[in-house]
């Protein structure tokens, strides 16, 4: 037994001085249930217990830091490991753990994960380096489970109006292998319970539920969903913002009362201001979401105004004068904003040749609702274009001859839509065609963007919001809060837009402060992977199936049959220590001796001794 007797194993590979990478995944879906305990508790109690098999001087690297640890500091750092929300999944871990193993120490590289179906795929293992010997640890739940969550929540209107129903689509969907009926769901907008129901969800497919609600004030809202769902509970609530749409601003440049006047000076949703060729407002114009120009030239001054306006990402509507005398004003506008390929057509001598219209596509999206359904052709407006264009980002309306009527254009950060044809009378009826409001309230909300989406995803690289300019001249540093943490994120400020990289300590989902010099500028959602709630996995049965022969240095060690990863390694790579069974060998012939002399030794008959009287 002192001796320690074993049987050679098949392979030996463990030696003095190796280097083993240990690559633990931490991502959301490593949350879920086993037996008695979560998928990531299982990994590290298999890692730590693998550690102990190799001698004393072994290095370990815990991928994707880079350090060398020794055992003790190798399961100490285990220990810490934490479900992260923002974990990178287990192809990026791969990528980032690849080539830390030296190929001249014999490297050895140990991946324990879930594997899931919709991350781990053949292209990974085609990023693992054929020098290294790699051994792929399925952790797994050993029963089927459901996983119901929130796929997406989506508005039928991008205006989110106060005290206007709202209709709210949640698509729910079942990541897991079992069906479920009956599973509980609310929405909370604000503190309070906006509905309630249950839904019923196939094993793979997704429902969705229409909910109905309303906003009474011009406050950001923050709303989520909660799902009452077991086992798996990571991924139960799902967060987003709700913030009612500001009125769109509209400058309209004309001389007179055009026609736009009646028609956006009407309407709550927007903020209409007229400004005449002689008392134009430039500050008005920079600071509008939307300006028309429908006036018979354009100065210089105007020029730059529309210019950075576009730049910043505002749109125009320019709709040509019937005048000839101030084209060459519209031409170098037309230069300015970067569409020279427009062209005026000669001037009529009589009167203007009108021309069809051509019936748009009702799948157009920007006609989206305007055409009801119909059993006979509409009949479209009647115009005499004067300008032509032979190309352009999006064809609005043509005419049956193929021409451009209304087309957009892309300039800077913005879009300029330009008509083809003045609106007056002798030269156009669209002012009183049917499609007139239809379309120019497209217009105006095509120029209308979110400052912000209503939730975002822990694993976005970067995120792009709106942020209102300055007030002071302080340095702008821009901070994430939530309770007590607090993160400083890479960020750049251009054009009132804030691009931040998400904080790698960005770990747990929720709502978020986006803070400026102590005032809190935006709250931002942000929810875990929809993806790690996909629960389908690949068994070890499965993984030596997609493994094949095409990958020789690769083999899969199942942690579900009873037997510990460290238990399979050393009886494989190590050999089969006999000791134990010496002990036990020895312990029970002690056992043995001691009943043979408790019950098999024969008693002797003492004879009584005489003794005198």
């Amino acid at each position: 037994m002192f001796c320690q007797p074993f049987i050679p194993a098949a392979k030996n590979d463990v030696k003095q001085g190796e280097f083993v990478s240990m690559i633990i995944d931490t991502s959301p879906s490593m949350q879920a249930q086993g037996n008695d305990q979560s998928l990531l508790d299982k990994a590290v109690e298999e890692a730590n217990g693998l550690v102990n098999i190799y001698p004393a001087t072994t290095q370990f690297k815990l991928s994707p830091a880079a350090n060398s640890l020794n055992k003790s500091a190798f399961q100490a750092a285990t220990e810490q490991l934490t479900v992260s929300g923002q974990a990178a999944g287990l192809s990026a871990l791969i990528a980032k753990g690849k080539g830390q193993i030296s190929r001249d120490e014999n490297g050895q590289t140990f991946i324990f994960s879930d594997f899931q179906k919709n991350d781990f795929s053949p292209k990974s293992l085609a990023q693992i380096d054929s020098a290294e010997s790699v051994f792929l640890v399925p952790i797994t739940q050993n029963v089927a489970t459901q996983n119901v969550y929130v796929d997406s929540v989506l508005l039928d209107d991008a205006f989110v109006r106060r005290g206007t129903d709202i209709l709210l689509r949640i698509r729910l969907r079942n990541g897991g292998q079992e069906s479920v009926d009956n599973c509980q769901v609310k929405l909370f907008i604000g503190d309070k319970q906006a509905a309630v129901y249950r839904a019923s969800i196939g094993t793979g497919s997704s429902t969705t539920t229409s909910v109905r609600v309303r906003i009474d004030n011009n406050e950001l809202q923050r709303c989520r969903v909660e799902i009452e769902d077991f086992p798996v509970t990571f991924d139960n609530t799902y967060y987003f913002t709700l913030q009612p749409s500001p009125q769109i601003r509209i400058v309209d440049l004309a001389a007179g009362e055009p026609a736009t006047q009646r028609l956006y000076a009407n309407e709550s949703l927007f903020s209409y201001s007229k400004s005449t060729p002689k008392a134009i407002s430039y500050s008005k114009i920079e600071g509008a979401n939307l300006v028309l120009v429908q006036q018979p030239r354009v100065d210089a001054g105007l020029r730059e105004s529309i210019k950075r306006l576009v730049d910043k990402g505002g749109s125009v509507v320019i709709v040509p004068p019937a005048i000839t005398a101030g084209r060459t004003s519209y031409t170098q506008l037309f230069k300015d904003l970067g569409i020279g390929s427009v062209q005026w057509e000669p001037a009529p001598n009589g009167a203007p040749n009108l021309r069809d219209v051509a019936t748009p596509s009702p799948q157009n999206p920007f006609f989206k609702d305007v055409f009801a359904a119909r059993n006979r052709q509409a009949v479209m407006p009647k115009v005499s274009p004067v300008l032509r264009w032979s190309r352009s980002e999006t064809d609005i309306l043509r005419l049956q001859d193929g021409d451009g009527y209304l087309a957009s254009f892309n300039s800077g950060r913005g879009t300029v839509f330009l008509f083809s044809a003045p609106f007056e009378t002798e030269y156009s009826d669209f002012t009183n065609h049917a499609l007139f409001v239809p379309v120019m309230y497209r217009l105006a909300m095509e120029s209308f963007r979110n400052d912000q989406d209503p939730a975002y995803r822990l694993n976005q690289k970067t995120v792009v919001v709106a942020v209102p300019e300055a007030t002071d001249n302080t340095e702008q540093v821009f901070k994430l809060t939530k309770d007590s943490l607090t993160f400083i994120p890479v960020q750049r400020l251009q054009a009132g837009e804030l691009r931040f990289d998400v904080p790698p300590g960005m770990q747990i989902p929720g709502f978020y402060q986006l803070i400026r010099n102590g005032r809190t500028v935006k709250t931002l959602a942000f929810n875990v992977d929809k993806k790690e709630s996909n629960l389908a996995r690949y068994s070890a049965e499965e993984l030596r199936t997609l493994i094949g022969k095409d990958y020789p240095n690769i083999q899969v060690y199942d942690a579900s049959g009873g037997q510990t990863v460290a238990a399979q390694y050393s009886a494989e790579r190590i050999g089969t220590p006999l000791w134990q069974y010496c002990l036990w060998a020895a312990l029970a012939c002690l056992l043995a001796e001691v009943l043979l002399l408790r019950f098999m030794t024969r008693r002797k008959t003492v004879e009584p001794m005489a003794v005198a009287a």
